[in-house]
């Protein structure tokens, strides 16, 4: 599934964004300015940033897990520049669900996310932070890359982790086996997600034995990619779009698509449920399609 471009909205800086961003880049505890009207537990976290976000990440992946076992539509957008005052923006956005942010080519860079991660932390004030869900390289590049891949942004406090171009029943075992005891729905009080994006004409083809794999969190039909896939054909991209999402619905698993202002209350009523948009007008308008 190949990025929108989001917007770039206008970058208010925040002050005690400057100490966050070199507290990531170093990863060291450095103590957080005296905040008198800032709980306890507010001024430990921004004492570390990895730490702060990972503990809101925690937060919110419960509450976006939850919506999703209720049945709700959850709403999120792309990153944008991969930078703190980013990630403050969308902090800064309390309609969002989650954020997405990708690693699947370049630099496993997993120092930047936590860089943005702080940045989420830091515009969220005393809300908890928006959890983070993460693209890594495809599994095709390696099931042992794969797995260190995951273990690391875990460890950084990432609440989910997206697989792109799952071909296969076999990709989707792999997909579910590196996330750990903590993964829903397998675990119905766990926090984590594996999200795997079928955009591949052989995806497609053995779509039904992917979404059936045990545990899989959600599914989700990449239209970028698919494009490619199908040379162009839109009809048969919309008719892929239709079989991933069958899938999903026979099998009671959530489906996710990207999504625009134009399209996604259309979307809302064909049934997908997780949707990454690249504006936050989108999330509005979904929100409000949703009844949320």
């Amino acid at each position: 599934m190949s990025p929108l471009k989001p917007k770039t909205p206008h970058i208010r800086l925040f002050p005690s964004l400057a100490i966050s961003v070199a507290t990531a880049l170093t990863a060291a505890g450095c103590a957080a300015p005296e905040q008198s009207d800032v709980p306890e537990a507010a001024t430990d976290a921004a004492a570390d940033p990895a730490t702060a976000a990972s503990a809101g990440a925690a937060t919110d992946a419960s509450a976006l897990a939850q919506l999703l076992a209720d049945g709700q539509a959850v709403f999120g957008v792309f990153s944008g520049p991969t930078t703190a005052e980013q990630g403050a923006l969308m902090g800064q956005n309390r309609e969002l669900d989650f954020v997405f942010y990708s690693l699947e080519s370049g630099p496993f860079d997993i120092m930047s996310t936590r860089v943005y991660m702080s940045g989420i932390a830091e515009g969220s004030g005393t809300e908890a932070p928006h959890p983070l869900i993460l693209r890594v390289p495809p599994i095709r590049n390696g099931v042992d890359a794969a797995g260190a891949n995951v273990a690391e942004a875990l460890d950084a406090g990432v609440a989910a982790i997206v697989f792109p171009h799952v071909e296969s029943a076999e990709d989707a075992a792999v997909a579910v086996s590196v996330m750990g005891d903590q993964l829903w729905p397998g675990n119905a009080t766990g926090t984590l997600l594996s999200i795997l994006i079928v955009e591949d004409r052989s995806g497609v083809e053995r779509v039904d034995e992917i979404v059936a794999t045990p545990g899989v969190s959600v599914v989700f039909a990449g239209p970028g990619d698919l494009r490619r896939s199908y040379e162009g054909d839109m009809e048969a991209v919309e008719s892929a779009i239709q079989a991933v999402l069958a899938a999903c619905l026979a099998n009671g698993v959530p489906c996710g698509i990207t999504a625009g202002v134009d399209d996604i209350a259309e979307r809302i009523a064909q049934g997908f449920r997780m949707f990454i948009a690249s504006d936050p007008e989108t999330v509005t308008a979904g929100r409000e399609a949703a009844g949320r």
